[in-house]
């Protein structure tokens, strides 16, 4: 299938992502108007430590809650992913990891959004830490790797990019 993007019409640009307006011609023709966040690719790291899983508690106001995820974070402009995996998790849980290995990967939204997600396993911990964004207020939490996936699968886990990340991370850490 060959959709056609005709035009694109910048109607925001922000600190976090730039709002477009597309107009596309789908293969059958018809003309369409789609609107499109764009925003950098990002990491979602999985780190694991003696049978525990770590990760941060920070409230998110587009949900209007507090959730439970693991640490992730934006690419800055230039920089690798894998790069990222390892500052972010110094940055939010204040460790750094001797192996760092890219498991896999994900559009977060891809109906209406460009970001894509690049998921990390993190071992060999130690502490490492950087100092954080200013405006995240981050707590962070560990606990074994049973117990995360029996909140997983109890829905009491919320977040896609923690979700979809303990899954592809299953078959490599825990044996159901």
């Amino acid at each position: 299938m060959v959709f056609k993007t005709l035009a694109s019409e910048p109607l925001y640009s922000g600190k976090a992502f730039q709002l477009y307006v597309d107009s596309v011609q789908a293969p059958n023709g018809m003309l369409m108007q789609l609107e499109i966040i764009k925003h950098p690719n990002a990491v979602t790291i999985l780190p694991v430590d003696n049978q525990n899983i770590w990760f941060v508690r920070q409230y998110r106001h587009a949900a209007g809650l507090e959730m439970l995820e693991l640490p992730a974070g934006t690419l800055e402009e230039g920089e690798k992913p894998l790069l990222c995996a390892h500052r972010e998790i110094r940055e939010e849980i204040g460790m750094s990891a001797q192996e760092m290995n890219e498991i896999g990967g994900f559009y977060l939204a891809p109906g209406y959004s460009s970001e894509y997600l690049y998921a990390f396993l993190a071992r060999g911990l130690k502490p490492n830490p950087l100092p954080g964004d200013v405006d995240e207020f981050i707590q962070v939490e560990t606990m074994p790797i049973e117990q995360a996936y029996q909140l997983a699968e109890s829905g009491q886990i919320n977040d896609g990019k923690t979700l979809a990340t303990l899954m592809l991370a299953r078959p490599l850490i825990y044996n159901k």
